[in-house]
């Protein structure tokens, strides 16, 4: 069974007009199992809002084992990033 990307939820990446880095590592991960995107860029898609069906679940389910993976800015940033998310 395949796992689940931001691609699957969104569809295909479009090129925006703008470029700049954090656009650069949204395009880099969107097509990566949520499963193997870092703590970091699973906390950058919740912010940005996008996938919140499987990124928040995926969040979710680290935080609740403790996976901690060295790549968030700050202790705690997933975390941080569930709670502050829409309710979805």
């Amino acid at each position: 069974m395949k796992e689940q990307c931001v691609e699957d939820i969104e569809g295909p990446w479009v090129e925006p007009e703008l470029n700049s880095g954090l656009i650069q590592r949204c395009r880099d991960n969107w097509s990566k199992p949520v499963t193997q995107i870092t703590n970091h860029f699973l906390a950058t898609f919740i912010r940005q809002k996008f996938a919140l069906s499987i990124v928040i679940s995926e969040a979710e389910s680290r935080i609740k084992r403790g996976y901690i993976d060295g790549s968030e800015l700050y202790d705690e940033e997933l975390e941080v990033a569930v709670n502050e998310s829409p309710k979805t």
